[in-house]
């Protein structure tokens, strides 16, 4: 028989002298246990073996992945300097060409200096000789211009999480770093990213609740409220003012500024006025909307006015809001936010019913749609196109009061992504928010009374 407590062989008389009240098992059925206990552990080995084998497979792949993302570096430095190099070639030889200009024209110079000498002694030896001579000839001159036992230990050791994360996490970094570009008059090439990171440089609190949000230049937004007349202009410094050329007692649900800095603002469910820089009312869009929902505004790189009106369509105006030129159908019946690329495609937020998820689609001028962008059931998404054409989309949570914004490349109709960001922890209470991009470097988003500016670095 063996005592499970303690670990030995004992016999009756030891059960009854040293222990009674112990484990004690048949031997048999003791090996048989331990039998089943030792194959299970050898299951277990091989297959943590075929797990782990997996795993440094894939840590493998994922070196290749990292090689793959660290050549490309080398190869954008590659071509950076190629280009850099012949502008400078290019450069050099130019220069080179202007000062021979400057040293032949300092040497016609100095040869019509010396002419003029010759000349001059020459004049001056004919003149004495004619003076010599008594005789006086003639003068002439010429002129000229810088990224218990082993079965314990052994099942302590099974127990051990496999890392599966830390090697594509490295993957994903190395993906995320960009070879910068310096500015062409700048003699470095550029410089290799950090890890991209937001950062909120200002929070400023509103004077009422926010529903309409666009950039005024590269360092501020205008804010329309729904609860206050006025517009706000506000800067990255958290300094405020108000747009002067408006109607005192209007409110703005929605805004965008033209090229020309005149100023469209919906001022509810069915209308949008274009009010030119001087306050000049120009025009009024009329849209025939059964929902109640305030009209949001944007303008395409080329001035189109565009409107969603929490339908299941795009309405695009003509700058001068006279002329609807286009109503583009989504696959949505609530798109809510719109905005387009210097291509002329249009990015939407919408959802198919008040509980269904968010998504953003990317739609051609034909209807055409790509595969949409998903959140999560409860998470709102927001997105904005900056002066690249590259795309923000901020996944707004309000159970945990997160924002998370991921920068993506458009492929087509699709959006892929390059970067997600940090998370930013800020005071998210309404479903209502607003992201825009004001500058390359530089967010803007809002959400009920608070506005934050975010610095972008990639």
């Amino acid at each position: 028989m063996i005592c499970e407590d303690c670990k030995v062989h004992v016999c009756y008389k030891c059960v009854i002298v040293g222990h009674q009240n112990h484990n004690i098992k048949n031997q048999p059925d003791f090996e048989q246990e331990l039998r089943l206990k030792v194959n299970n552990l050898v299951q277990r080995c091989a297959a943590k073996k075929t797990e782990l084998e997996k795993n440094i497979q894939n840590v493998e792949v994922q070196r290749h992945e990292v090689f793959t993302a660290v050549q490309k570096l080398l190869n954008d430095v590659s071509q950076a300097y190629s280009i850099k190099a012949k502008e400078l070639e290019e450069n050099h030889r130019n220069l080179i060409e202007q000062i021979d200009r400057v040293k032949r024209s300092f040497d016609d110079d100095l040869n019509v200096l010396k002419s003029k000498d010759r000349q001059r002694i020459k004049s001056m030896c004919s003149s004495i000789t004619l003076v010599a001579n008594d005789r006086l000839g003639r003068l002439e001159t010429d002129s000229l211009s810088a990224h218990t036992l082993l079965c314990e230990e052994l099942d302590a050791m099974l127990k051990e999480a496999t890392d599966h994360t830390s090697a594509a996490a490295i993957t994903k970094k190395a993906q995320e770093k960009r070879f910068k570009l310096a500015d062409d008059t700048r003699l470095d090439l550029g410089s290799i990213s950090s890890d991209p990171k937001l950062q909120v440089i200002q929070c400023v609190d509103l004077r009422g609740q926010m529903v309409g949000m666009t950039p005024y230049s590269d360092d501020s937004v205008a804010i329309g409220y729904s609860s206050v007349h006025g517009i706000d202009i506000i800067d990255s410094a958290g300094t405020k003012g108000q747009y002067p050329n408006i109607p005192s007692n209007m409110k703005c649900y929605d805004l965008v500024f033209q090229q020309d800095r005149s100023l469209c603002i919906s001022t509810g469910s069915k209308e949008a006025h274009i009010y030119s820089p001087n306050g000049a009312r120009k025009s009024t869009i009329h849209i025939k909307n059964n929902r109640c929902f305030n009209l949001r505004l944007n303008r395409s790189p080329s001035d189109e006015i565009l409107i969603a009106n929490n339908d299941n369509k795009v309405y695009i105006y003509d700058p001068t809001g006279s002329t609807l030129k286009h109503t583009l159908p989504t696959k949505h019946n609530k798109t809510f936010q719109v905005s387009a690329t210097r291509s002329g495609l249009i990015i939407t937020s919408s959802k198919y019913f008040d509980t269904n998820p968010n998504v953003v689609t990317v739609y051609d001028r034909a209807g055409n749609a790509g595969e949409s962008l998903q959140a999560p059931n409860g998470v709102l998404l927001y997105a904005a196109v900056d002066e690249q054409d590259s795309v923000y989309v901020a996944s707004v949570d309000l159970n945990n009061g997160h924002l998370v914004i991921r920068l993506y490349d458009l492929d087509g109709l699709n959006l892929n992504e390059r970067v997600e960001f940090n998370a930013l922890n800020l005071t998210l209470e309404h479903q209502v928010c607003y992201l825009v991009s004001i500058s390359q470097d530089m967010l803007a988003f809002a959400c009920r009374k608070k506005l934050y500016f975010i610095k972008v670095t990639l």
